[in-house]
């Protein structure tokens, strides 16, 4: 199960751009909270607090206690706003979960041996990453940090798909369901295309004409 993560909100009364503008003046980040069967719900939450967070892999696929006042309410992150230019949030939305209902999240992959990989050690072959998180679905007590791959034993030209990943128990991937199976890892050999020949020419021989270039006509005495 994923570590649990406490952020201390406060209830937002107003709405806006202008709203939201002094919040952030304030150092506070303006979001919202939803789902679990009661209304949305406007919030605040101190910026600071949240960056120290999300430095953290982790933050983004746990669970989430969220304090407001006296009462916690469990969530999971469903969205963050970044500043284009700052490293700045202007907005999150969380979702309220609920212990008996499955939930669905994207969690990331992490790739185990990669150095040590026997096409790479031994074939020369490079690791090509298709995919980097897997959605999944799962009651909030079976969220799992992280999905790991061990590419250890893969030689060169090895392939993994999504159903090669060894889930956790009570952990699906709707993915599957659907019949669908992408590419997760490989192990290749990178290919590097080929520079085009230069044509020499001999000294005192005019040049050939560019593509779509007609040959000028020889001049007459």
């Amino acid at each position: 199960m994923s570590k649990g993560f406490d952020l201390v909100a406060e209830n937002r009364e107003d709405s806006g751009k202008g709203s939201s503008r002094r919040l952030r003046r304030e150092g506070k980040v303006p979001a919202i909270i939803y789902g679990g069967g009661k209304p949305p719900r406007p919030l605040s939450i101190d910026r600071n607090a949240l960056m120290r967070h999300m430095e953290q892999e982790a933050f983004f696929s746990s669970v989430i206690n969220v304090k407001l006042g006296a009462k916690e309410q469990p969530a999971i992150l469903k969205d963050v706003q970044m500043h284009p230019a700052k490293r700045m949030v202007l907005h999150m939305d969380l979702q309220r979960i609920i212990a008996t209902e499955k939930i669905r999240m994207a969690v990331p992959i992490h790739f185990l041996n990669e150095d040590i990989a026997v096409g790479v050690k031994m074939g020369g072959g490079t690791v090509a990453h298709m995919l980097t998180e897997v959605d999944i679905s799962c009651l909030p007590k079976d969220l799992p940090e992280y999905l790991e791959v061990d590419i250890a034993d893969m030689q060169l030209d090895d392939m993994l798909h999504l159903s090669d990943i060894k889930l956790p128990d009570g952990v699906e991937v709707p993915e599957l369901a659907q019949g669908n199976d992408p590419a997760v890892v490989a192990v290749h050999i990178l290919k590097v295309a080929a520079e085009p020949e230069e044509e020499e020419v001999e000294e005192g021989e005019a040049p050939p004409p560019a593509e779509g270039e007609a040959e000028k006509p020889e001049e007459s005495d």
